[in-house]
């Protein structure tokens, strides 16, 4: 089966271009026209010059109208005055001529940018620039492979262009190029249609025989679009007046009614129709079991035909499916639909040479596939390897493969490690030309000199570009040492490198060495194996003991007293030098274990001095409260009602989660108006009746087994239990919810599901992420921690995640689904996560998950810089730093101690409402704000400064009211 593609299977179905039905006079291709079929055009000029002026065009149904068309266009144009619009042309001409040159230059700098080029053939074309539009997608077609609509628009341009046999063999030579792109029924359809147009030409008939039967093998099997390949074929076979066409056309509908494709029945009745002879029994057998085939089928092509592009998922249960039918042929053809949609998807690729690598091994078929690999996936560093090891299994010219490992390096990787793999894969093929048997010859000077450009590249090139070697271990140097070694018995070259190899700050690690000196041992000497040995255990600094010890046991078995006593002082020396280095680690290491331990108890005391302080301070306003509670009252009736408020200025800091229905702001407006305060003996009934409405349930350890933990729950869910009862109840009979308040009743976010049986809970834990309110819900089992204190909990992950990206800098406004919609171009997104706070308002960040690194890879390329909204953003592989546990909020500390942080009162400080209520003469500066600015100095000593002066109700509403 021949390699060709397509872009699009999605796209409606080809229909072959016809005419109506005949009724010719001769009674051989009238019974060769009552098939409900049609020529087209094409085959209609064919079947004149075949059968010669006898044959009416005008009797068979055939129209004369498109060239009476082509007249009436000529003369509305001719018609039109483009007078009164021409200042309109001439603008639009320069500006169209202006982008153009910005698109030239823009490709000169960057080639790869497939936009500019689909955008520079548009004006191009626009403008009429016949040479430069060719030119230009001739250069488009070198570097990527070309869409349907792209081809087909080139080949119909050149089609109206062509005048003479030259020209149509060029035409030809552009088909060529087209059909090994993708698969494209719709390209072969054209390409036989226009072939035919050439049947009167030498060898004509030939040609178009040929290119339908290549035709059929490419796109045949199509289930859904190589119907119409089949139909054109026996069209033309049919137009043609010669003792073999019966037979020919008895052949091509035998041939497909053995096929499993659409419409089988319809073609079936057709052939009984045209057949004047009843069909043999073989052919209705092969009929019968193609159709029990096509019952398999179906399935797999319903999916698809239901499914949205790219439709990765139905693809990879296809070929699944067909890879265990066997049929190479038909696995072969799956693979190319697939690619159609995703052909951005290296896996794919991957999966796909490796087939045909394994199994077919045909050398036109496997090197095509990897050239087209490479072609649409350029950024992907496993392709070119797998190329280059492909080219090579088929004896490609070296030549041909030093070009395209060039290639592969101007392909823009996006790591630096690409770089040193392919640098690698390519090393290990020049390696593997030589005969190490001659003491020199071209293939070893050529690997030395390849070797000696790797090293001058990743430091010149990727070093440059990405910060980074990319090759740390220097493994490259390493296979070159081993090589001169093992292979060149050349131990001098292979010291030189090692001693490279360690000064690029490798002399601290002790498999170095010990990799050295096992080298040393196999193609060295002992001399130089012990002098490896001293250096490492001077230069090693995370595992010396280990290189004590090899140092000990080479002397033990081959040295002399001497050496024996050298390396016993220099590995003692060595040894006590690193214990007192660790000792002094784990000293230093403690200290600040027991500075944390000493800020933790000052912290402590701190929380029960200010607790004490508040005591104090209560007792006070009391006291205070009973003094003046028999003079006269100008601020309300109610006797408690003062003590309430004075108690709401003292408490400034709210806790955490209460409403806002208990803070009290009094506008200009409100200031003479009463004020609907409970006394504190009713708030106190009031929190005590809120506490007894929460049940307390204790949890039975005891059915952690049928348990699971939920949490992450939008803390706004109202009746949890009734909102997460349907989704728990699809995994199992539910026994009980518990959801945990607080005890002012507020849902905290979390609760226990409780099934009747162990599986249940089990197959609960697969809601795990599931979104609930716009939160992922984490579902996770139900485990004590102070029994099972290894137990891992959910914690995302802060470690390079290389298939993840992370979006900053994007609108408020910006949907999950318009986010995915964005994200789907570059590849298969897995999941997609805005970060929202708990108030669940976005905050302009999201992470998005690709099925691999490589779309991840490509994503930011394509993403990073991108406007959405006038927001630019920034899009970067997913890094997320070390979580650092918070410290807990420090309490006020007396004058000199630590300052205290801004936290204790929210994120913005302290609320402006919870000071207008207190009076200026009760206001005391504390340490946190004498630290933190200047503080008034006191006008009396601080002992006077610390008792408020003695007020009356009276004098304290006065300062309220006072205006």
């Amino acid at each position: 089966m021949a390699t060709a593609a397509a872009t699009s299977a999605a796209e409606p179905e080809a229909e072959s271009k016809a005419g109506p039905k005949a009724e010719g006079e001769e009674e051989e291709v009238k019974a060769a026209r009552t098939r409900r079929k049609v020529l087209s055009r094409p085959v209609t000029a064919a079947t004149y010059k075949t059968i010669g002026p006898q044959w009416d065009p005008q009797e068979e149904g055939v129209s004369e109208s498109d060239g009476d068309d082509e007249e009436f266009a000529m003369a509305s144009s001719a018609e039109s005055s483009p007078g009164e619009y021409e200042w309109e042309y001439d603008e639009e001409e320069e500006k169209n001529q202006l982008e153009i040159e910005r698109l030239e230059e823009q490709l000169s700098i960057n080639v790869y940018d497939y936009n500019c080029h689909v955008d520079l053939i548009r004006l191009l074309r626009l403008e009429g620039e016949l040479t430069k539009v060719r030119m230009a997608r001739q250069k488009m077609s070198e570097i990527f492979p070309l869409t349907e609509e792209l081809w087909l628009e080139w080949l119909h341009d050149e089609i109206s262009m062509a005048q003479d046999g030259l020209d149509r063999e060029r035409v030809y030579d552009l088909f060529e190029k087209a059909v090994k792109d993708y698969i494209c029924p719709n390209i072969w359809l054209e390409y036989g249609q226009y072939s035919v147009g050439g049947i009167g030409q030498k060898g004509g008939l030939e040609k178009v025989r040929s290119v339908f039967e290549r035709a059929l093998s490419s796109v045949g099997l199509h289930m859904t679009k190589g119907l119409a390949i089949w139909e054109a074929y026996r069209e033309f076979e049919s137009a043609i007046v010669e003792a073999t066409r019966l037979e020919k056309v008895h052949s091509l509908f035998r041939r497909q009614l053995a096929i499993p494709l659409y419409d089988m029945e319809a073609t079936f009745a057709e052939y009984e129709e045209w057949s004047e002879d009843p069909i043999p029994e073989s052919v209705i057998q092969n009929y019968n079991k193609a159709l029990q085939q096509l019952e398999k089928y179906k399935p797999y092509e319903e999916a698809l035909l239901q499914a949205e592009a790219p439709r990765l998922a139905e693809y990879q249960a296809y070929i699944d499916f067909e890879m265990k039918m066997g049929d190479p042929a038909r696995v072969q053809l799956i693979f190319e639909r697939a690619l159609v949609e995703n052909c951005l998807v290296p896996d794919l690729w991957i999966r796909y040479s490796q087939y045909l690598d394994r199994q077919l091994k045909v050398k036109d078929l496997v090197l095509s596939v990897h050239n087209r690999a490479v072609r649409n996936c350029p950024w992907t560093v496993a392709l070119w390897s797998r190329y280059l090891l492909a080219m090579e299994r088929h004896g490609v010219d070296h030549q041909a493969i030093s070009v395209t490992f060039e290639k592969a390096l101007n392909a823009g990787f996006i790591q630096a490690t690409d770089y040193v793999e392919i640098w690698q894969a390519y090393l290990d093929y020049l390696r593997r030309r030589v005969d190490f048997k001659q003491d020199s010859s071209k293939e070893l000077e050529e690997l030395r000199a390849m070797f000696t450009r790797a090293l001058e590249y990743l430091k010149q090139e990727v070093e440059e570009r990405f910060n980074e070697s990319g090759d740390p271990s220097c493994m490259i140097m390493q296979n070159w040492a081993r090589i001169e070694a093992r292979l060149c018995n050349n131990m001098q070259k292979a010291r030189e490198l090692w001693d490279s190899i360690m000064t690029k700050g490798n002399a601290k690690y002790a498999n170095m060495w010990l990799e050295y000196y096992n080298l040393e041992r196999a193609h060295g000497d002992t001399q130089h194996c012990r002098k490896a040995l001293h250096r490492a255990v001077q230069c090693t600094s995370d595992y010396p003991e280990h290189v004590c010890e090899v140092l000990l046991t080479m002397e033990r078995t081959e040295g002399t007293l001497e050496d024996w006593d050298i390396a016993v002082q220099k590995t003692e020396t060595r040894l006590a030098r690193v214990n007192e280095q660790r000792m002094k680690a784990a000293e230093k290491e403690a200290a600040l274990v027991q500075q944390e331990e000493e800020k933790a108890e000052q912290r402590k005391r701190s929380r029960a001095e200010k607790k004490a302080l508040k005591k104090r301070r209560k007792t006070r306003g009391t006291d205070k409260h009973r003094v003046d509670e028999d003079e006269e009252k100008e601020w309300g009736d109610d006797e408690e009602e003062p003590s309430s408020k004075r108690r709401r200025v003292e408490n400034s800091v709210p806790p955490s989660g209460e409403t806002r229905d208990a803070e009290v702001e009094i506008g200009p407006a409100e200031r003479h108006a009463s004020v609907d305060v409970d006394p504190p003996s009713k708030q106190k009934e009031k929190a005590a009746s809120l506490k007894r409405d929460v049940p307390k349930v204790p949890h039975d350890s005891s059915k952690d087994s049928i348990t699971v933990f939920v949490s992450n729950l939008p803390y706004s869910m109202a009746e949890p239990d009734a909102k997460l009862r349907p989704l728990f109840e699809a995994c199992g009979e539910v026994a009980e919810i518990r959801p945990i308040f607080s005890n002012r009743g507020d849902f905290r976010g979390y609760c226990y599901v409780e099934f009747k049986d162990e599986k249940s809970a089990l197959q609960a834990l697969e809601l795990d992420r599931k979104t609930v309110e716009g939160r992922p819900m984490f579902v996770s089992p139900c485990v004590d921690k102070s029994k099972n204190p290894d137990f891992k909990v959910f914690r995302y992950s802060t470690a390079l995640e290389k298939h993840k990206l992370f979006v900053s800098g994007l609108p408020f406004s910006c949907t999950k689904e318009e986010l995915e919609d964005i994200c789907k171009a570059h590849g298969t997104v897995k999941d997609l996560r805005l970060v929202t706070n708990r108030a669940g308002k976005p905050k302009g960040l999201a992470y998005v998950e690709y099925e691999n690194e490589s779309q991840a890879s490509q994503a930011v390329m394509k993403m990073d810089g991108m406007t959405i909204r006038e927001n630019v953003i920034k899009v970067a592989i997913s890094n997320p730093p070390q979580r650092k546990v918070p410290e807990k909020p420090e309490a006020r500390k007396a004058p000199g101690g630590p300052m205290v942080p801004r936290q204790i009162y929210g994120a913005r400080g302290k609320g402006r409402t919870q000071l207008a209520l207190l009076p200026r003469a009760l206001q005391r500066p504390s340490a946190a704000q004498a630290e933190n600015g200047p503080a008034p100095s006191p006008a009396v000593p601080t002992a006077a400064a610390t008792e408020a002066p003695k007020m009356s109700n009276a004098d304290f509403a006065k300062l309220l009211l006072r205006k």
